[in-house]
């Protein structure tokens, strides 16, 4: 097995993950925010999409999907360049979807982009430095571990979510 055959694999669960996570939910649950400020479900599965989509596009240097269709589909309101990170409540609120479809085929889109991208990996390009702005400079590498942390950390915090929804 290769890194290439590593990451795909990490993917796929991430991407069957998002699916199990929304099945079955109404616009409602999916939208329902558990406490006060707490994020909603349909939130935090926009968020993790938001940032693989953001941080791969960078990482492999081609256009987020995004821009191309979700934001239109799901006109949030809110920036093209928005991934969510430093939301205000208010700004929480704006991420309402009408179905859990809408969020699966965003994330699925998303999904097929992240499997072309993971075709251009080798141990190299793993290793190629593609942000200089932290230190140590950030490789592709760290980058997708990045990523990958980041979405087990929002499902997580989804799924969570989900088992609260009979008792709220």
């Amino acid at each position: 097995m290769d890194a290439r055959d590593v990451y795909r694999t990490i993917f796929d669960a991430i991407a069957a993950s998002v699916e199990r996570t929304l099945d079955g939910l109404s616009a409602d649950q999916l939208n329902q925010r558990p406490f006060g400020e707490a994020n909603s479900i349909s939130w935090l599965v926009w968020h993790l999409t938001r940032v693989q989509d953001d941080h791969l596009a960078d990482a492999f240097d081609h256009r987020q999907v995004w821009p191309q269709r979700w934001s239109t589909e799901l006109a949030l309101g809110l920036p093209e360049t928005d991934t969510g990170f430093g939301h205000t409540p208010e700004q929480v609120t704006q991420v309402q979807v009408t179905s859990a479809d809408q969020l699966i085929g965003y994330h699925h889109d998303v999904h097929r982009q992240t499997l072309v991208d993971l075709e251009r990996v080798t141990a190299d390009s793993l290793d190629e430095v593609i942000d200089e702005r932290w230190d140590p400079p950030v490789t592709r590498g760290v980058r997708l571990a990045s990523v990958i942390g980041d979405c087990y950390q929002h499902l997580g915090q989804a799924g969570y979510v989900r088992g609260l929804l009979p008792r709220l």
